[in-house]
């Protein structure tokens, strides 16, 4: 679309050299360059053919265009936006003042205009998803980055995007289900935002019938907010499992609140809730963890010490680093646990390294790594020319919007990695976690046996693949069952 980063970003890249006054945000910019005229006219004949507009049917359905055309008789209570951050405040407010909750892909909001919006919804009893909600499942239909999950007990409020697919992909693979997945937005439980629709959602579970255990998870809150939050859920005869990554809430007891430190530990926590007797339930067999591992620290080199994470799931990164950082000390990452580790230059790893690939720095002017591999390959072949690396630690995210095929995507780039370590006389581990379920259009299955036939060894949660990771680096110091 053609707004004004969009303009610059072509203009930078030297795809278009003007613009014209005419050109609004509303419209759109192809923007194509080939290797000769003859491809150049290819292409402009199959993009005519793509934007011609189909000769409408008599029977087609009525179309809406905007807020402003009649909606009156669509039955409907939810509106998802999607549209350039500065016309986003505005379409927002006139859907919160027509009775509906709103799901707000859309970025760059100021905090200002998300209080004020937040507020207003609040006051009608209605929710405000995002801005920058990158994922929510409300009746069982997948907004944004979404997986295909099976219904069920569990209601899950996040104010992250991977992090609610983790979590509600670990339900519905250990065999339960959810009510609601409602994404809140990055920065809600902030200290200016102050939780105001993490409370809303809260409030919305607890009076669900349906909904009988509950899960809260984001990256570190605001310590008022958390109290806010903690003191909310306090008041509610619901179990609620909370885990806000980072934060030690172990020395709180309340028998009906459980804090958990980690994304699986969460599900389990809150499984056990379901299951009314304290059973708790498994997601891998512990026994051939050890013996894997041993395996390929038998096979390192003494100077490979270093572990690489390369994440297209941003509070996937954060998790890893969490895990990795008392088993290995410093984590360095572009968007690291302590501002102390942030990488000099986000393209050069140094030390044991996770990078966030879906931070705004990589995805400018390029599709997310959950859509296109290009980048994380690049880096992942950089990675493997290191003499110094051991493990190499990566996500893979299935679900609605996500590439059809992500395993796919990265296995020649896995190749060339092997090719490169080989022929320097060096063995690397490839170690992943795919974030999916079976029902999804990829197929967790499907994904999962691409990459172990190509030597990667794939585990159930992001948590289980960050330890071992850590372990095979640390030379197998540690509890690796604990």
């Amino acid at each position: 679309m053609a707004t004004d980063a969009n303009i610059k970003m072509l203009m930078d890249a030297n795809l278009i050299d003007k613009t014209f006054d005419s050109v609004t945000a509303n419209d759109l910019i192809v923007a194509v360059e080939t290797e000769s005229d003859n491809v150049m006219e290819e292409v402009m004949e199959k993009l005519d053919s793509l934007l011609k507009p189909k000769q409408a049917n008599v029977g087609d359905a009525t179309r809406h265009i905007g807020l402003d055309s009649d909606i009156s008789n669509l039955e409907a209570n939810l509106l998802l936006l999607s549209v350039p951050g500065q016309f986003a405040k505005f379409e927002v407010a006139k859907a919160i003042d027509r009775g509906l909750h709103t799901f707000l892909f859309s970025d760059n909001l100021t905090i200002e205009e998300e209080i004020e919006l937040k507020e207003r919804a609040q006051k009608n009893g209605l929710l405000m998803m995002g801005p920058g909600c990158g994922t929510a499942i409300i009746n069982g239909v997948g907004l944004g980055f979404s997986n295909v999950i099976n219904r069920g007990p569990i209601g899950v409020v996040g104010a992250t995007g991977t992090g609610l697919q983790e979590v509600t992909c670990l339900i519905n693979n250990l065999g339960s289900g959810i009510t609601h997945a409602i994404g809140v937005g990055g920065r809600d439980l902030s200290e200016g935002v102050g939780g105001i629709m993490t409370l809303e959602s809260l409030k919305m579970l607890q009076n669900d019938d349906k909904t009988e255990v509950l899960i809260i998870i984001s990256k570190p809150p605001s310590a008022t907010v958390a109290d806010k939050i903690i003191n909310a859920i306090g008041e509610s005869k619901k179990p609620t499992v909370v885990c806000f990554l980072g934060n030690d809430f172990s020395v709180r007891n309340d028998e009906n609140i459980l804090f958990a430190s980690t994304l699986e530990e969460a599900v389990l926590g809150a499984l056990q809730y379901v299951n009314k007797n304290g059973k708790k339930s498994n997601l891998h067999p512990k026994k051939s963890l050890k013996k894997y591992s041993e395996k390929i620290i038998s096979l390192l080199k003494p100077s490979q010490r270093y572990v690489r994470g390369l994440y297209s799931g941003g509070t996937l990164c954060y998790e890893a680093q969490q895990i990795l950082t008392p088993i290995l000390g410093e984590i360095y990452s572009n968007a690291p646990l302590n501002k102390r580790y942030k990488l000099k230059n986000s393209y050069l790893s140094q030390g044991h390294t996770c990078v966030d690939l879906g931070e705004e720095e990589f995805t400018l002017g390029h599709p997310h790594p959950m859509i296109d591999a290009t980048i994380r390959n690049e880096r992942l072949i950089q990675e493997a020319s290191d003499p110094n690396v051991s493990v190499i630690l990566f996500d893979i995210v299935l679900g609605y919007v996500a590439s059809p095929d992500p395993a796919g995507d990265i296995l020649s780039a896995i190749k060339e990695a092997k090719n490169i370590s080989e022929r320097q006389g060096r063995s690397l581990a490839f170690i992943s976690h795919v974030c999916g379920t079976e029902h999804d259009p990829q197929n967790l299955r499907v994904q999962m046996d691409k990459l172990r036939k190509e030597g990667v060894q794939v585990f159930a949660s992001n948590a289980l693949a960050s330890k071992v990771a850590g372990w095979i680096a640390n030379r197998g110091v540690g509890d690796l069952n604990t």
